[in-house]
């Protein structure tokens, strides 16, 4: 199921951030609630949004857990949003949307990105045929086909990003394999670390020592307020105005930080391009 990383030339750097990577629990299901005896065994996550890392191949395999067949579940926990990688094929471009086939080695699926605001048609010019790009997004099905709905297209420039992603993938099937094996619940450890591995050339910013922290990480900042208290449960997630309030910072520091952090699968947009959410709240 975990072959595809041959397929890629990850350059091996996986390894080398082992410890970061499977320290956390930034990609694990957080919140779970056994369902009843009787309902198929079904984990079901906190209204499913919490963001799994996942293969094509795990989604076609993915059980479907009601009748009208519009919610899907990977291992007995049901999943909606999910993180894909794989190269671009097929792109087409139309009047509201962009749709293409993404190929991860695992199998080929269908991704539609609409095109709602400017920055979604800028998003999707930066992205062509033959690209590898990082897909977060809903999984549907529509007359039996399964497809994903993109929140967010990103361009791959870094190709560990791939290999880490395979890792996710490994580490969060087995973790959700043996919670269903053992009938606990799936083991999330919030730590320092929040899983950050970002590449020496894909550094996001930080405050100078004569700044609000005194230097300390902007990005642990910025996670600190997704996980506020007071903004945690917000329906549509944190946004962008908020983080630069909190932090009293510059909207376009607090968009770079927030967009860096998406990238190493910290948080996941929800509604729109201003909205996020922490991808360990769920």
């Amino acid at each position: 199921m975990y072959n595809g990383g041959d397929h890629y030339d990850g350059n091996g750097g996986g390894a080398a951030n082992a410890n970061s990577l499977f320290s956390g629990g930034g990609f694990m299901p957080s919140q779970t609630t056994n369902t009843p005896e009787g309902s198929g065994g079904i984990t079901k996550t906190r209204g499913a949004q919490t963001l799994l890392p996942l293969t094509v191949k795990q989604i076609m395999d993915a059980s479907q857990t009601n009748d009208d067949k519009s919610s899907f579940a990977v291992n007995g926990t049901e999943v909606s949003t999910v993180r894909l990688v794989g190269r671009m094929m097929n792109k087409a471009e139309r009047m509201t949307d962009v749709q293409f086939i993404l190929d991860d080695g695992t199998g080929r699926i269908e991704v539609n990105r609409w095109e709602n605001e400017t920055s979604d048609t800028t998003e999707m010019g930066l992205v062509k045929d033959g690209d590898y790009v990082i897909v977060n997004g809903g999984l549907k099905s529509f007359q039996g086909k399964r497809h994903i709905v993109a929140y967010s297209v990103r361009l791959v420039t870094n190709y560990n990003d791939i290999t880490h992603h395979f890792l996710y993938c490994i580490y969060v099937h087995l973790d959700l394999a043996k919670a269903k094996k053992s009938g606990t619940q799936p083991q999330v450890t919030a730590n320092a670390s929040w899983n950050q591995a970002p590449p020496p050339n894909n550094q996001a910013p930080t405050l100078s020592a004569s700044g609000n922290a005194g230097g300390q990480d902007l990005t642990d900042m910025v996670m600190n307020v997704f996980h506020d208290p007071v903004l945690v449960n917000l329906e549509h997630g944190v946004s962008i105005e908020q983080v630069a309030s909190r932090l009293n910072i510059s909207d376009a520091l607090a968009r770079s930080t927030v967009t860096h952090l998406i990238d190493v699968g910290n948080l996941y947009p929800t509604i729109d391009d201003n909205h996020y959410k922490s991808t360990l709240n769920g």
